[in-house]
């Protein structure tokens, strides 16, 4: 697959590939002991599961390619190179490509004592699918 940002691609995101849909790849750009900053690319159709964000925030830079990401109890929003999401603190989401198209956000979250990521069930396939 072709990186579709100016970002380093990564290895395959092998630590979390239970929580993906496909196949996405990790790299971190930067971070220290208060915020993490890192490069998530996803082959076409690739999303991750609805999970929750415990105790801090995600903000995501659309970088490379077309996605989508959701919040629970909101209909689907495409992302592209230069848009922004903001996901609260202990909001129900999800986020990944686009059926057909590669997609690369940079993740970036604050590092807190006590936050964590709750993995919950995938993104329902049909209601994916729709998306074009």
């Amino acid at each position: 697959m072709d990186n579709p940002s100016a970002f380093p691609m990564g290895d395959p995101n092998d630590a979390y590939a239970e929580y993906f849909e496909g196949q996405s790849y990790l790299a971190p750009l930067a971070g220290d002991g208060q915020v993490s900053v890192a490069n998530v690319t996803f082959e076409p159709g690739c999303t991750n599961h609805w999970h929750i964000h415990h105790g801090v925030c995600q903000v995501l830079l659309a970088v490379g390619g077309r996605g989508y990401y959701q919040i629970e109890g909101h209909d689907p929003v495409e992302l592209k190179p230069g848009d922004v999401a903001y996901i609260p603190p202990e909001t129900k989401h999800w986020h990944g490509a686009a059926p057909t198209e590669a997609f690369a956000h940079i993740a970036v979250m604050p590092k807190r004592d006590g936050a964590s990521n709750e993995w919950l069930e995938p993104v329902d396939e049909e209601e994916y699918r729709r998306l074009a």
